[in-house]
C-alpha cells in the first residue's frame, strides 16, 4: 500500500509540473499573439514612414532639378534677348543707311556728292552691324538637364525587405564562468556581412535549465557589441544560475534571440551565524568586527563578584571555569561556541563537498584576520587553521610573515604575505565554513 501511494505521489507531481509547463507554454502563446499585433503595427508604421522619407527625397531632388531648369532656362533667355535687341537695332541702323547710299547714288551729279559719298562710307566703317557676331551665344539644346532613371528605376523596384539576421548560436564549450566574470561565447549559423552589432541580455535565477516565463529578476541589456563574445565583469553571484541570450542586428532590423542558456554561477553563498561567534566579535550577517569591550563585561561581573575589585584567578575565570571541549557536545551551541584566544565564527551553512568559491573583503587598516574551513569537531579553544581540524589563509600585518600561496596541509595555516584589500580563495573541500578575527 505505502509504495502505492508512493507511486502516486510521483504521478501527481509529475502531473503538476506538465500542468506548470503546459500553463506557462499557454502564457508564452497568448504573449506571442499580442506581441504579433503590436509588432505587425509597428513595422507597418516603420514601412510606411521609410517610404514616406524616401518620398519627401524624391520631392527634394525634384524641386531642386526642376530649379536648375528654370535657372537655366532665364540665362538663356536672357542672353538670346539681348543678342536679338542688338541684332534688331543693327539691321535698323543698317537699313536706314542703306537707303541715304541709295539716296546719294541717285544724286551723283550733285555738287555735294563727293562729301556725302565720304560720309556714307565713314557710316558703314562704323555701322553696329559689321560688329555684330552672328553667332547665337548659347544653345537652345537642354538635353544637359535630362536625367536617366533607369539605374534608379531598377533599384526600386529591387527594393524589399531587409533580410533579418539570423539567431546566434551561444558556445557552451567556450564559455566561462570564473572570478566574478562569465565570458559569453557564440557563433552564427550563417555568415553574415551585414551584421552591424549584437545585444546581449542575461538575468540572475535559481532555476536551473530554460528561462521562466515568470521570472522575478529582469533582464539586463548590453547593446553594441561588435565581437561575438563579451565579458561580464564586477558580478555578484547572489543566485545559484545566470540566463544568458544574444541576438543579431543589422542597419535596419534585429533578428530573434538565441536559444537562451543557463550557466551555474559556482558560488558559495552564506551568512554568519552570530550565535556561534567569540564574544569580542560583533557579527552581522556578512560582517564581522572585533569588539574589545564584548568580552570584558564578564570579567567585571566576576570581579564585582570576587568583591576586592581585582581580576579574578585563573581557576574563577570564565575560560577556566568552562567545560573542557572534549565534553562539549558536537551540536553548536550559543555564543560561548568558542572561548579563550579563539576568536572565531561559523557560517550558517554546512558544506558536505565540492568546489567552493567565496570572497573575504576586509579593511585596509585591519591587523589579522583568518578565514577557512573546519571539521565539526573543531573545539572552543581551537584557533583556526591551528589543528587538524581546520585550515585557513591567514593575514597578519603584525608579524609580517610571509610564506608562498600553496595548498597546505588540513592543519596549517598559509599566511599571504602582501594582503591587498580583496583576496580570493577556491577550495575543494568537505568541511564547514568557520572565519576568524
Amino acid at each position: 500500500m505505502e509504495e502505492q501511494r508512493e507511486a502516486l505521489r510521483k504521478i501527481i507531481t509529475t502531473l503538476a509540473m506538465k500542468n506548470e509547463e503546459i500553463q506557462s507554454f499557454i502564457y508564452s502563446l497568448k504573449q506571442m499573439l499580442l506581441n504579433v499585433e503590436a509588432n505587425s503595427a509597428k513595422v507597418q508604421e516603420d514601412l510606411e514612414a521609410e517610404f514616406q522619407s524616401l518620398f519627401s527625397v524624391l520631392e527634394e531632388l525634384k524641386d531642386g532639378m526642376l530649379m536648375k531648369i528654370k535657372q537655366d532656362r532665364a540665362s538663356r533667355t536672357y542672353e538670346l534677348q539681348n543678342q536679338l535687341a542688338a541684332c534688331t537695332r543693327a539691321l535698323e541702323s543698317s537699313e536706314e543707311l542703306l537707303e541715304t547710299a541709295n539716296q546719294t547714288l541717285q544724286a551723283m551729279d550733285s555738287e555735294d556728292f563727293p562729301q556725302a559719298a565720304k560720309q556714307i562710307k565713314d557710316g558703314v566703317t562704323m555701322a553696329p552691324a559689321f560688329r555684330l557676331s552672328l553667332k547665337a551665344k548659347v544653345s537652345d539644346n537642354m538635353s544637359h538637364l535630362m536625367v536617366d532613371f533607369a539605374q534608379e528605376r531598377q533599384m526600386l523596384q529591387a527594393l524589399k525587405f531587409l533580410p533579418v539576421p539570423s539567431a546566434p548560436v551561444i558556445d557552451l564549450a567556450e564559455s566561462l564562468v570564473a572570478d566574478n566574470c562569465v565570458t559569453l561565447v557564440w557563433r552564427m549559423p550563417d555568415e553574415d556581412s551585414k551584421i552591424d552589432h549584437y545585444v546581449l541580455e542575461y538575468r540572475r535565477t535559481n532555476f536551473e535549465g530554460p528561462p521562466r516565463l515568470k521570472e522575478d529578476q529582469p533582464w539586463m541589456v548590453i547593446e553594441g557589441i561588435r565581437q561575438t563574445e563579451y565579458t561580464l565583469t564586477g558580478l555578484k553571484f547572489d543566485m545559484k544560475y545566470m540566463n544568458f541570450r544574444v541576438k543579431a542586428c543589422n542597419k535596419a532590423v534585429a533578428g530573434e534571440f538565441s536559444e537562451p542558456v543557463t550557466l551555474e554561477t559556482p558560488a558559495f553563498m552564506f551568512r554568519l551565524d552570530a550565535s556561534t561567534s567569540h564574544q569580542n566579535l560583533r557579527v552581522d550577517d556578512l560582517s564581522v568586527e572585533w569588539d574589545a569591550m564584548g568580552g570584558k563585561v564578564q570579567d567585571i561581573k566576576a570581579r564585582e563578584k570576587d568583591g576586592k575589585g581585582r581580576t579574578a584567578s585563573p581557576i574563577n575565570s570564565p575560560a577556566r571555569g568552562t567545560p573542557s571541549p572534549k565534553r562539549m557536545p558536537s551540536g553548536r551551541g550559543g555564543r560561548d561556541r568558542f572561548t579563550a584566544e579563539s576568536y572565531t565564527v561559523l557560517g550558517d551553512t554546512l558544506i558536505d563537498g565540492g568546489e567552493h568559491y567565496w570572497e573575504v573583503r576586509y579593511e585596509p587598516d585591519s591587523k589579522a584576520f583568518g578565514v577557512g574551513v573546519a571539521y565539526r569537531s573543531l573545539g572552543r579553544f581551537e584557533q583556526l587553521g591551528k589543528t587538524a581540524a581546520s585550515w585557513c589563509l591567514h593575514v597578519n600585518n603584525w608579524l609580517q610573515a610571509s610564506c608562498p600561496f600553496t595548498t597546505p596541509a588540513p592543519n596549517k595555516c598559509c599566511t599571504l604575505s602582501r594582503p591587498g584589500s580583496h583576496s580570493r580563495c577556491c577550495l575543494l573541500s568537505r568541511y564547514g565554513v568557520a572565519a576568524s578575527r
